[in-house]
């Protein structure tokens, strides 16, 4: 998100009202409301999502004029507009409605009602190429279309029957392995934007949309990290490493974030994601080390120090244990292995150490004649 020349996120102006008071004022296409708070800080920011989501929706509803009744578009324009889309959360909602969005582009003038099985499977067959982007688009059609039937323009979703792509990658973002971790910190020390970058990934297991919302106002006098995350709104509080308390002694008490663009000011999510990427090609690690492996390798780490999964979802926030358990999989099997091993071995020791001293019985030799 860029900053204007007044330090405000766009749309975003001081005015000073009646009383003498500097205001921030949000004002945008017929919008225009207050925000408190401190710019940039956390409940700020939700305001200013709110404001920028009700703009939204006030467009949206100039656009339903400008679409063709039953046509695909005009059931997007309506989904945006309900209860089910404006719920979810900011990230999310931008995400499918950029799948959705670029859908419309080449089918939205077609009617939904004329939307059958078979021209699901061959939309979604059709992008086997990226079976990632197919199978997010089949996801956002299933949904969409449950919207509909759930407003019973059309009798049954068409997309329920038709079969995910199987990925290239099952097992998703690369975890980073320890030789990497050690060759970006090598490249990139601790009183680095970079190094600080990845001592919150690694040090907190957070996701980047939460990284880059971190500041001295998320950290408390004992010693530890407490965040909302935005993806799940579930609150959790980390006791700082000794590693990251490093980092964060060397970055300013000024900044609202601990990381900032070289125009200074916060990172989006996707402006950080390159960036980043940028940082891990100049280390000379491969294109697929990214913010989200980060996160895996902070739960990889976990499990290998022997915690559990409740253990580790109550530093990641993971709401299902099958999630932390996908995470987990790239765990050392062989230092897992050696570990088990071991546990053998002194249990067999311990359970021959209990066994009592029975005296060894000598039979006499018999004699010679």
């Amino acid at each position: 998100m860029l900053k204007t020349r007044s330090g405000l996120p766009k749309h975003c102006t001081y005015e000073v009202d009646r009383y003498g008071k500097r205001r921030v004022r949000f004002r945008r296409r017929g919008v225009s409301v207050y925000l408190t708070g401190i710019p940039w800080s956390e409940a700020f920011m939700r305001q200013y999502a709110a404001a920028l989501e009700l703009e939204q929706g006030q467009r949206l509803q100039i656009g339903v004029a400008r679409t063709i009744p039953g046509s695909f578009s005009a059931l997007c324009v309506s989904y945006y507009s309900s209860t089910e889309f404006r719920d979810l959360k900011p990230s999310s909602q931008a995400e499918r409605r950029g799948v959705l969005d670029r859908f419309r582009a080449d089918h939205g003038h077609r009617l939904y009602k004329d939307l059958q099985r078979v021209h699901v499977r061959n939309i979604v067959t059709a992008k086997a190429d990226t079976p990632g982007a197919a199978n997010n688009l089949l996801k956002a059609l299933r949904v969409i279309l449950n919207y509909a039937v759930s407003q019973d323009l059309i009798p049954a979703n068409p997309a329920l029957g038709v079969k995910r792509l199987r990925s290239r990658n099952p097992e998703g973002h690369h975890t980073w392995t320890e030789d990497e971790i050690a060759r970006f910190q090598a490249a990139h020390p601790l009183n680095t934007r970079a190094g600080l970058a990845l001592a919150l990934l690694l040090y907190t297991g957070q996701r980047r949309g939460d990284v880059i919302t971190m500041g001295w106002q998320h950290t408390t006098k004992d010693g530890r990290v407490v965040v909302r995350q935005r993806k799940t709104g579930r609150v959790v509080s980390i006791p700082v490493h000794p590693e990251l308390a490093r980092a964060l002694a060397q970055a300013p008490k000024t900044d609202l974030t601990f990381i900032k663009t070289v125009r200074d000011v916060p990172f989006s999510p996707m402006g950080f994601t390159n960036w980043f990427r940028r940082m891990c090609i100049a280390a000379g690690l491969p294109r697929a080390c990214s913010p989200h492996g980060l996160r895996k390798a902070a739960c990889r780490r976990l499990a290998e120090a022997g915690c559990s999964a409740n253990e580790i979802a109550a530093i990641s926030g993971h709401a299902s244990l099958k999630e932390v358990t996908r995470y987990t999989a790239a765990a050392d099997r062989e230092h897992l292995a050696d570990q088990a091993i071991a546990r053998q071995l002194r249990a067999q020791n311990k359970r021959r150490s209990n066994l009592p001293n029975t005296p060894i019985r000598v039979y006499p030799t018999a004699k010679k004649r």
